[in-house]
């Protein structure tokens, strides 16, 4: 009697676990820092790498944590150079936008 052999299939992308998707990502030609890459930003690499196309729906309100922290960071600069110039309005309504966004990753989060 001749066993067959079971081809093993890969799981769907979306049900392995990060740590998976990392072993998965090193394998693969042009991706680069794995390890820091969360669950979302690694299955969408490895789809770009091999090639298949990624059915993406952009929530317009939701931004996410990086580039909620992008903003606050380039805020901060402004606020330091409005302080150093004595606008005390435009460093206020730096403050502002500052607590605002902050609360925004708190939630999103």
């Amino acid at each position: 009697m001749g066993a067959k052999k079971k081809e093993a299939k890969e799981k769907p992308l979306d049900k392995m676990t990060a740590k998976e998707l990392r072993e998965l990502g090193k394998q693969l030609p042009g991706i680069t820092g794995v390890y820091g890459m969360n669950k979302a930003e690694l299955i969408s690499a490895i789809k770009k790498a091999r090639g298949i196309k990624e059915d993406t729906v952009k929530k317009s309100s939701d931004a996410s944590v990086r580039e909620i922290k992008k903003k606050i960071r380039s805020l901060k600069v402004e606020r330091e150079n409005a302080v150093v110039n004595n606008d005390k309005k435009m460093a206020d309504i730096y403050r502002r936008r500052l607590a605002r966004l902050k609360k925004k990753t708190r939630r999103v989060a």
